[in-house]
């Protein structure tokens, strides 16, 4: 199908709208030359609207970063880059996340969770938490960036571990492996939180987005994804888990 360049603009702000802090700010977009690239200027209610995302998601903005690196937010649902999302396929009504690659990466690990190690129920998925609500010196902190979920955070206590079964902890290590080491669970850190799961790479990390990529190319592929069937104890898997389980605890 072709659309005219005003028509591709205009769809392109209206999608920036919502995802204004997940890449690069609406300022780097209205500044950039070729935004009037051959004489085109854009009407005057695309840039304005792109001008009120921009300050909408300002207002959410805590100005300073979770342990990961990433930018805590004060809302979520109110035009920053923190959303409530559907979790397919489970009975989690939502839960809030940083939208783009952050939120495939993470919904994948829930779903995948929800299948093979425990059947999940509503109100058991805990994400974006407010920055005043976690300890800023631990890693829950990263929740308050939308970087990080919690499972069961009543189930798994703070600075317990074993809450797992073993059949269970070779699934979650499969899962982490699949996501090819941007995911870390902190059933790993020094002071264990084996409810929680949070991004262990910074803005901008390649990787990030090349397994988000990975996890969108299998919604086009019958069997493959979260609720596929995998055998996680194959030798190439089991293998790949036990090393990033190697690497991630030796970085604890």
């Amino acid at each position: 199908m072709n659309i005219s360049r005003r028509t591709f603009l205009a769809r392109t702000t209206v999608i920036a709208g919502a995802t204004a802090a997940v890449s690069l700010p609406f300022s780097q977009y209205l500044a950039s030359p070729a935004h009037a690239a051959g004489g085109f200027i854009e009407p005057k209610h695309v840039r304005d609207a792109a001008r009120r995302a921009l300050e909408r998601g300002k207002r959410t903005r805590h100005g300073r970063p979770s342990p990961n690196g990433w930018e805590m937010e004060t809302a979520t649902d109110k035009g920053g880059a923190v959303w409530t999302r559907p979790v397919p396929g489970t009975p989690i009504e939502g839960v809030a996340v940083r939208i783009g690659a952050v939120e495939t990466v993470l919904v994948h690990l829930v779903r995948r969770f929800h299948y093979e190690v425990d059947a999940l129920r509503k109100g058991d998925v805990t994400g974006w938490r407010r920055p005043g609500e976690v300890r800023p010196r631990l890693a829950e902190a990263n929740q308050a960036s939308g970087t990080a979920v919690q499972i069961r955070p009543g189930h798994y206590p703070l600075g317990a571990r074993g809450g797992y079964f073993p059949q269970q902890q070779i699934v979650v290590r499969d899962i982490l492996a699949e996501l090819e080491g941007v995911v870390r669970w902190g059933g790993d850190d020094k002071r264990p939180d084996e409810s929680l799961f949070y991004l262990a790479v910074k803005p901008g990390d390649r990787l990030l987005d090349t397994v988000a990529r990975k996890i969108r190319g299998w919604s086009d592929q019958p069997g493959e994804g979260a609720g596929g069937p995998v055998d996680v104890l194959s030798a190439e898997r089991r293998s790949a888990a036990k090393a990033l389980a190697r690497e991630q605890r030796a970085s604890a």
